[in-house]
């Protein structure tokens, strides 16, 4: 600026050099606050990334119809096909779906079993929450040979309970590559 008082000539050159000084405030300003909201718009993504949560299972895949049960105790159904697994909460060993957040998640569980002996048939199974009953299917009608039954709910699920599928004493489930057992859960809704 002194200069620019000293020699009127170089004055446009003084007034270029102080707009290009205040461009380059505004742009690491303006650069600033974009990186805080690239920062947040990741955070979010992020969050929301880490809120998916969805799987679907069935008890096998094979050609032929194979039967899980009948056992003397209760067992835990342990499906094996998996079609999806977001945010990898369901354990494909144990069977058991562990809720990786708190939230309102829909949960279904289709059955079926079928007898080629004529004897009596009981397709049925339990939907558990941390061990505890939360819906049991059961169907026995006994004027066929083949068996199924549905339920779905919607509940609240605190971050770490575990869902599962029980075979209780003396039932059994078959399947095949049409998947007549599935197993399904997903969140609805997450809540902190």
């Amino acid at each position: 600026m002194r200069v620019c008082l000293l020699d009127q000539a170089s004055c446009g050159c003084c007034l270029m050099q102080t707009q290009l000084e205040r461009m380059e405030w505004f742009f690491n300003i303006t650069f600033d606050e974009m990186k805080k909201e690239l920062t947040k718009s990741k955070m979010a993504l992020n969050n929301m990334r880490a809120s998916r949560s969805a799987f679907s299972v069935a008890l096998n895949n094979d050609k032929s119809l194979n039967c899980y049960g009948p056992f003397s105790s209760d067992e835990l159904i342990a499906y094996k096909h998996v079609f999806i697994n977001l945010g990898d909460g369901y354990n494909v060993l144990t069977g058991i779906f562990t809720a990786p957040r708190s939230g309102v998640y829909s949960l279904s569980v289709t059955i079926y079993a079928a007898s080629s002996s004529g004897g009596t048939l009981a397709a049925c199974a339990n939907l558990q929450v941390n061990g505890r009953l939360v819906s049991e299917l059961l169907e026995q009608n006994g004027q066929d040979l083949e068996d199924s039954a549905t339920t779905v709910v919607a509940m609240k699920l605190k971050s770490g309970d575990q869902v599962a599928v029980n075979l209780p004493k003396g039932c059994f489930v078959c399947d095949q590559s049409s998947h007549y057992n599935t197993f399904t859960g997903f969140l609805l809704h997450a809540s902190d």
